[in-house]
């Protein structure tokens, strides 16, 4: 099973003079449960090099399991001080592909013609997409069959309005990814704010918000153990 984990490289939060990047625990948590499975997991960016950290994500209060496990694990830490650039990435020789959050996806992913084409590719070869938290931001601009939104008609999940005004960033982010994926005719559903939620469609295995991680990424990695067994 090899697995392509692409995060953010972009670390300005809008014109407020603040940090973003990915969100901690979103990248921690799946790393383990696919390197756990057996996974050969590669990591990739749009810059390529090690990746901004959401200063926020790396509070006390935020710390997990998996967090902990990431800051004891020097060879994860190498792995991520080196992802390669994505556009030198040859996608297809991958079985899925998984996405953190935080909120510098919106601003570089989301936008990213190579990562368009990297999306459609998975959705048409059915290869399982995974993407928790403000990371299903990535399909605003992704076509997929018959000409529409790749999520058009399709169950996904992401971060809630509520969830954006509850951290003050609903008038500085580029969209909503709550109103994006509606807009874009996505059968979008939540749970409360903060609780976990993991929405699978097909190949589409989309998480709510950070909570949300760990099992978004074990749903994506049963797909592929199914694939294998079949």
């Amino acid at each position: 099973m090899n697995i392509l984990m692409i995060l953010t490289s972009h670390d300005k939060l809008g014109n407020t003079g603040d940090k973003t990047g990915f969100w901690l625990e979103e990248f921690a948590a799946p790393y383990y449960v696919m390197k756990d499975a057996g996974a050969q997991v590669t990591l990739a960016s749009p810059k390529g090099g090690e990746p901004p950290l959401d200063p926020k994500s790396n509070d006390e209060a935020f710390q997990t399991t998996a967090t902990r496990r990431f800051y004891d694990d020097p060879e994860a830490q190498k792995d991520l001080a080196h992802t390669r650039k994505l556009g030198a990435v040859d996608f297809k020789k991958y079985d899925a592909v998984f996405y953190p959050g935080g909120h510098g996806p919106l601003w570089d992913l989301a936008e990213s013609r190579t990562n368009r084409e990297l999306l459609a590719f998975f959705d048409i070869n059915n290869r399982p997409i995974g993407a928790v938290c403000h990371a299903p931001g990535i399909f605003r601009h992704v076509t997929g069959r018959g000409g529409k939104a790749l999520v058009h008609g399709r169950k996904v999940t992401g971060f809630t309005n509520g969830e954006e005004e509850a951290v003050g960033l609903s008038d500085i982010v580029p969209f909503l990814v709550e109103d994006m994926l509606i807009d874009k005719g996505a059968l979008y559903s939540k749970t409360d704010d903060w609780a976990p939620y993991t929405v699978i469609d097909g190949n589409l295995v989309t998480g709510q918000n950070p909570a949300s991680s760990e099992r978004t990424a074990g749903a994506l990695m049963a797909q592929l153990t199914a694939r294998q067994a079949a």
